[in-house]
């Protein structure tokens, strides 16, 4: 089950449409005050507003598989922006006293919460586009599910799964030199922002081929979890800042995880969660036809 030339061509326009909107004509809102800094989150309502336009005008280019494909161009262009920013590194340069950096963790331990919600606003055009415009609308009304309770456990083990899935071959792909530490083990140097992307996409897209695989679920719970990894990682590095601090320069990390800019998480995670599904789903139809 190969991807026509059509179905590519729809995908790289929604893309195109969400590198354009958000990640070009939206970087004066997120734009680092100084090179080696990160985005920021100012202008969080003009975002939102901009996701939106991103998410409606690729779900009409990507026609009629706008649902599908039209909810990619946000985190393609939020990919933009992870690619433009600087680095955990640069950042920990910038903050160099215990201090500065427990701060620093506080703000960004929750900022893929912010990241996540901007992701679901460029879904929300595709999603009631399709809602509004699909002929499948009064089915659907006649004969909607009950609400089982194996539904909620299938999700919470999908969301936390993908999760540790992630988590474990973050630490595996997004290696960069790593130095014996008598206390912590091991500490990790800054991947460069081409070993972060390549992880981030390659970790998550197999938590979500495998939820996919074993639990039937959706992308949305990967996608979900790539909040709960950075907020976890952050919260473990907390406790070790201050050794670290004192002991090792600013671009070395208790983990691999960590060195993970939080718009890095979730954009690039959001592509591999999507991408990972949908393998998932051509691994089935060619077992099902091709063996």
């Amino acid at each position: 089950m190969e991807l026509s030339w059509a179905m590519k061509l729809r995908i790289a326009v929604a893309a195109a449409i969400g590198v354009i909107v958000i990640g070009f004509l939206g970087w004066r809102l997120a734009e680092p005050t100084v090179a080696t800094g990160s985005v920021s989150l100012g202008g969080a309502g003009t975002l939102v507003i901009l996701a939106l336009l991103a998410g409606f005008v690729a779900y009409f280019v990507s026609w009629p598989y706008g649902r599908e494909i039209g909810i990619l161009a946000v985190p393609f262009g939020l990919a933009v922006w992870a690619v433009r920013s600087g680095s955990m590194a640069g950042l920990m340069q910038l903050n160099p006293t215990v201090a500065q950096r427990q701060e620093l963790i506080a703000s960004l331990r929750w900022e893929p919460v912010v990241w996540l919600l901007v992701v679901a606003a460029g879904c929300v055009g595709p999603l009631v586009c399709d809602k509004a415009l699909s002929s499948r609308k009064a089915d659907e009304k006649e004969g909607k599910p009950k609400s089982n309770p194996i539904q909620y456990l299938n999700a919470i083990t999908a969301l936390a799964g993908s999760g540790v899935i992630a988590q474990f071959f973050l630490r595996v792909f997004a290696q960069d030199v790593s130095i014996v530490d008598d206390r912590l083990g091991s500490v990790v140097a800054q991947p460069a922002t081409g070993q972060i992307v390549f992880a981030v996409l390659a970790s998550f897209g197999l938590g979500a081929f495998v939820v996919k695989k074993l639990l039937d679920a959706g992308y949305a719970w990967p996608i979900i979890s790539t909040s709960l990894v950075t907020v976890f990682a952050l919260s473990v590095y907390a406790k070790n800042m201050p050794y670290l601090a004192a002991h090792w320069p600013a671009a070395f990390f208790s983990n691999a995880v960590v060195c993970v800019l939080p718009v890095e998480m979730v954009a690039f995670g959001t592509l591999g969660s999507v991408a990972g599904y949908w393998m998932a789903i051509r691994y089935e139809f060619w077992r099902k036809h091709e063996v």
